[in-house]
């Protein structure tokens, strides 16, 4: 029996206002009702540098914090900072102060050309991966960051781009860690085991080898049952795509699209006036003049309205925040 496909375009949610904040948003993360934190990895194709960025959907104000490098993602912490994977090392960025203190340094040491991209947090943990620059060389790591001793360690160091993170609790006790290594268009389930520090080879959950575009971002339903990944299509179109697949069955269920801007980057839920939403954010990296013209939104922020949020906890919940190392 066919699953029906809901599809639905998605509503242009915040312009960042300039070319350098639309080259290249990821990651955005819930900092309660109404505001939300995402990165600007790099501020122009030549550029070096990055920042952590606020939005406040109250107020329609979004406050930009300078990092020392480019960003891969940051999340909030238990006092009130952000840590940030910035360049080759993982470190607490102070909006107060600007202040930056490392406590992870030196990461794909054995390597050149590649620097930290996405992110997600479990259990106090931090799992992590980096990206090849040139976007061709298998050499980029995935790491886990154990909180009980502080330690890094490398869990594969043979990918090229490594993006969007989900966790699924296991009942033996591990748990799975769904990956995306995007130039291979594929979902794959590792078996972590944290006290370990160690994972199998993996199974293909989801083969996204028939859609168009590259799967970047990546985030869970609430129920846990499916995916919602964001396509980075670098080709000519009239929309973008950020798709809903289900785990079990590898099946497309919805999508949405960001009309205006092909390129979508990361999916994340936020709390809005006590709604949950979708924010999608997308890019305008490497587009040429010709392709620019015809993606007036390049580079926005898309929301998807998804309905009430019964408990204010859902969200702190299933994306917590850092406890910052001692």
């Amino acid at each position: 029996m066919s699953v029906r496909v809901i599809s639905e375009p998605a509503e242009l949610f915040f312009d960042p206002g300039s070319e350098s904040l639309r080259f290249l948003p990821e990651g955005p993360y819930p900092l309660g009702s109404n505001r939300f934190s995402w990165v600007a990895i790099q501020h122009g194709p030549t550029a070096s540098v990055g920042s952590l960025n606020i939005y406040d959907a109250k107020t329609g104000v979004n406050q930009s914090y300078a990092l020392p490098g480019r960003p891969g993602f940051a999340f909030p912490t238990d006092r009130g900072n952000f840590v940030v994977g910035c360049e080759r090392s993982v470190g607490i960025y102070s909006i107060a102060d600007g202040s930056w203190k490392p406590f992870v340094q030196g990461v794909d040491s054995q390597v050149t050309g590649t620097i930290i991209n996405d992110a997600v947090l479990w259990d106090g943990n931090l799992i992590f991966g980096t990206k090849d620059l040139e976007f061709k060389t298998q050499k980029a790591g995935l790491y886990l960051w154990r909180r009980a001793d502080g330690k890094l360690i490398a869990l594969r160091n043979d990918q090229i781009c490594s993006n969007g993170k989900v966790v699924i609790p296991r009942a033996d006790g591990a748990v799975d860690l769904l990956d995306i290594d995007s130039p291979t268009r594929k979902v794959v389930a590792y078996r972590l085991d944290i006290a370990a520090g160690a994972m199998d080879q993996g199974r293909v959950v989801v083969d996204l080898k028939d859609q168009l575009g590259v799967p970047d971002g990546m985030t869970m339903t609430l129920d846990g049952k499916s995916l919602i990944i964001a396509l980075y299509n670098p080709q000519a179109a009239d929309y973008g795509r950020t798709i809903q697949v289900g785990i079990a069955s590898g099946a497309l269920e919805r999508e949405w699209q960001t009309v205006g801007s092909p390129q979508a980057t990361c999916p994340q839920w936020v709390e809005q006036d006590g709604q949950l939403v979708l924010v999608i954010t997308t890019a305008v990296e490497h587009m040429p003049s010709d392709r620019r013209s015809g993606a007036p939104h390049a580079g926005c922020l898309y929301r998807c309205l998804t309905g009430p949020s019964s408990e204010s906890s859902i969200l702190r919940n299933f994306l917590p925040v850092f406890c910052e190392p001692v």
